[in-house]
């Protein structure tokens, strides 16, 4: 399957694994890339001197392109990330809160591609003009940090923003073949998908948050702040019920991360084993949760997800004939 950012990336298959911070780590990052998709380090919660080491892992199991997402938000974590991304071998670079003009002209220089993830039309305009190669379109059904426009209405309005100049990338609630299949049909080049690659034996994450995934239903998330100060979709539980109840004590971004980093409630990026209190953690995911019913593979994933929109693909030529 060949579209404009298969061809941008050089990878076989218009699928992303998204950058989840605390998640995507080398041994899911690996998987997905060596499918024919291409995974993305989620950078934003390593410790320092682990980015390095992630990326050194990365390419031992693999030499097809990966990439890096890295939060932008915390002074200082451009400069040191930035360095280790060019050093480490990837090939392209993602960014959840916007990229520095001069961030995307020192990747450039250094052969790296630069994405933008969007929740908003004037955000993939900006990045654009900031110079990014892609723009990811994420609907407010996306896991993590999102914004209120759903992916429907999103990415086509992305499209006619954008599309003529670089390829649209959609996010947000996609699971499967039939979400990559609707999104050419809006007129994106792939997806990037990231809930369905937690349920994977590659993904890193704390006791409970995979179980946790493959027992919620389609509405058992809920956009919070009381994580992070800044909106968050994640399993619903005591403690987002909590905040629902008592929004007058949330702090802003980025104390109500420490908030809840000092009352235990924060362990992503903690080693697979950790033992956390379910229902009180942080577990980002997205609507598309109630999808998923199994841990299986990655690259399994990467060639299902394939398989199936060539199959929805044809069959809609056939209907149309």
């Amino acid at each position: 399957m060949h579209t404009r950012l298969t061809e941008l990336l050089e990878i076989e298959h218009p699928v992303m694994l998204a950058g989840m911070g605390g998640v995507s780590y080398h041994a899911l990052v690996a998987a997905v890339s060596e499918a024919g998709g291409i995974g993305t380090l989620g950078a934003s919660t390593m410790r320092p001197g682990q980015l390095p080491e992630e990326m050194q892992l990365v390419r031992s199991l693999t030499a097809k392109p990966f990439g890096v997402d890295l939060l932008t938000a915390f002074e200082g974590q451009v400069e040191s990330g930035i360095q280790d991304v060019i050093d480490g071998g990837a090939s392209i670079f993602v960014a959840g809160l916007g990229v520095p003009r001069e961030v995307v002209d020192l990747l450039h220089s250094n052969n790296i591609i630069v994405g933008s993830m969007c929740g908003k039309v004037r955000h993939a305009v900006a990045a654009v003009t900031s110079g990014c190669d892609f723009v990811v379109a994420q609907g407010t059904e996306a896991g993590g940090h999102t914004g209120l426009v759903a992916t429907m209405a999103l990415v086509p309005q992305v499209v006619d923003a954008v599309g003529d100049k670089v390829p649209v990338v959609a996010a947000g609630g996609l699971f499967d073949g039939r979400g990559l299949a609707a999104a050419l049909a809006l007129g994106a080049d792939g997806v990037w998908i990231g809930t369905r690659f937690i349920a994977t034996p590659e993904a890193q994450a704390v006791n409970g948050y995979k179980d946790a995934l493959l027992a919620a239903l389609e509405d058992d998330t809920v956009i919070s702040k009381s994580y992070t100060g800044k909106t968050c979709r994640v399993v619903r539980n005591d403690w987002t019920n909590h905040f629902e109840r008592n929004p007058d004590e949330l702090q802003k971004f980025p104390q109500q991360a420490f908030a809840a980093a000092r009352a235990g409630v924060n362990h992503l990026g903690w080693p697979s084993g950790t033992d956390v209190d379910a229902a009180r953690e942080f577990m980002p995911a997205g609507q598309g949760v109630g999808a998923i019913n199994e841990i299986t593979p990655a690259g399994d994933i990467v060639r299902s997800i394939v398989a199936e929109a060539e199959a929805v693909i044809d069959r809609l030529t056939a209907v149309t004939r």
